[in-house]
């Protein structure tokens, strides 16, 4: 029977044990939380709900995002924009949200599951930490058109 050790356990076992980063291994859990009244325009195609700024180095480990019925056929992708408001990728969480759901956390619904343990510039397509922070935002990928309530809980890790 073989043993495949994670890196944190590689690291633990090492000698001299060598320390892991600490947003993967006994980290701050941090919480970014609200609800966002949406009106009647702002859920249209392409309008987006800046729903929190997290830094740039955090490790997004919990993303639940839940709706109202914003009308239509409306649903929305759970992304990453630089706080000028600039996309870095809009649907890197979660693609094509239906709107009139509860609370469900959509952090792997799109993201690959090896992008556990990755910082958000390594989500944003960065090579390089540019620090500071990036807004998590839901972009309206369908006309909804009606007003509802949008509510999100975002938990992330820092050292």
């Amino acid at each position: 029977m073989g043993t495949k050790n994670s890196t944190l356990v590689s690291n633990f076992e090492a000698s001299p044990p060598t320390l892991s980063d600490s947003q993967d291994l006994h980290g701050v859990v941090r919480v970014a939380a609200g609800t966002i009244e949406v009106a009647a325009g702002d859920s249209d195609d392409d309008d987006i709900v800046m729903l929190a700024q997290i830094p740039a180095h955090a490790n997004i480990t919990q993303l639940f995002i839940g709706s109202d019925t914003l009308g239509g056929s409306c649903t929305f992708n759970v992304g990453i924009y630089t706080t000028a408001g600039v996309v870095k990728d809009e649907d890197v969480f979660a693609s094509a949200v239906a709107d009139a759901a509860a609370m469900a956390d959509v952090r792997f619904e799109a993201a690959n599951i090896d992008t556990a343990g990755k910082r958000l510039w390594e989500l944003a397509g960065d090579s390089t930490n540019p620090g500071g922070y990036f807004y998590v935002a839901a972009t309206m990928a369908a006309a909804g058109g009606t007003l509802g309530t949008m509510s999100f809980l975002i938990h992330y890790v820092i050292d």
